[in-house]
């Protein structure tokens, strides 16, 4: 099976871009390949109309990866000087140490921090060549809940800037809430592209939930924009594309006790997307076909 399968992502700059899938649906393959450590079985990979190994090595990409481990016996200032030294219009450190809130920690050795303090040393070195896109995978992984937010607030200062920023999360609430677009993969493709306003929309736009009272299911299916219908206990949930049609369909039955709308969350729609029945597995091949990005 194909790891990524004719995959292309055009970015415009200045934007925040998630990248979402289950596990196994190629968002890591395809973070490497846009950074040149994996080269593509077929195909070819560009990035700024080159090589990505060409954008990298001009500074034109940072990159902060889930692996990696701390350098003994060099403080963070250090290490930060040292891989600035290597770009050629590198992001000044004291600038790299505040957008990863290292201010206090320039003296530290790298290999004294904690899990959370490391995380933001790799944030710094990605900022160390000042890019244009910055590419992060997972990276909050390790942080607690006040370092998370304050991660995301640099990360938006970061975009004002008109750069650009491609991250991998599992916290579909993070993708929510700071990503301008979202890119849902799965099974190697692209299944679903947008605001995370239309991505939910595609979950079946709202949930209409209500009291049964002993009332029938049988017709709750075949109501106004309802696309599914969950029964717990004695409470009926109803995905809707249409709730005002739903809801007066619903009173036109008396069934209005106890009722709720929700907007559909992204977690609905990242379900929906990415089940086993939402698309056919991609076809069988020895790796990545193909991926583009164009910043």
């Amino acid at each position: 099976m194909r790891a990524v399968d004719g995959l292309e992502l055009e970015i415009a700059t200045g934007g925040t871009v998630a990248l979402l899938g289950r596990n196994g649906a190629g968002k890591s393959t395809t973070i490497n390949m846009l950074l040149g450590l994996l080269p593509p079985s077929s195909g070819t990979v560009r990035l700024f109309g080159g090589p990505p190994e060409a954008a990298v090595r001009a500074g034109r990409v940072g990159a902060m990866l889930q692996d990696g481990k701390a350098i003994p016996r060099v403080t963070v200032r250090e290490l930060l000087t040292f891989v600035t030294a290597t770009y050629p219009d590198p992001m000044d450190v004291t600038e790299a140490l505040e957008l990863a809130g290292l201010e206090e920690f320039g003296g530290r050795r790298v290999d004294g921090l904690s899990g959370g303090q490391a995380q933001r040393v790799r944030f710094a070195v990605a900022l160390a060549g000042n890019p244009e896109l910055l590419v992060l995978d997972e990276p909050t992984a390790a942080l607690d809940v006040e370092a998370r937010r304050a991660f995301w607030r640099s990360m938006r200062a970061y975009a004002r800037r008109g750069r650009t920023v491609l991250f991998s999360t599992h916290y579909l609430e993070e993708a929510d809430e700071h990503a301008d677009r979202i890119v849902v993969m799965d099974r190697g493709r692209v299944a679903a592209d947008g605001s995370g306003t239309a991505i939910k929309r595609r979950a079946g736009g709202s949930r209409v939930s209500f009291d049964l009272a002993g009332a029938a299911t049988g017709p709750l299916s075949g109501l106004p924009g309802v696309s599914a219908v969950e029964v717990r206990g004695d409470r009926a949930l109803l995905r809707t594309a249409d709730p005002d049609a739903t809801v007066l369909a619903l009173a036109g039955l008396g069934l209005v006790r106890g009722l709720e709308v929700t907007p559909a969350s992204l977690e609905d729609a990242f379900l929906a997307l990415t089940s086993t029945e939402a698309a056919p597995a991609a076809p069988a091949g020895a790796g990545a076909r193909s991926a583009k990005e164009t910043v």
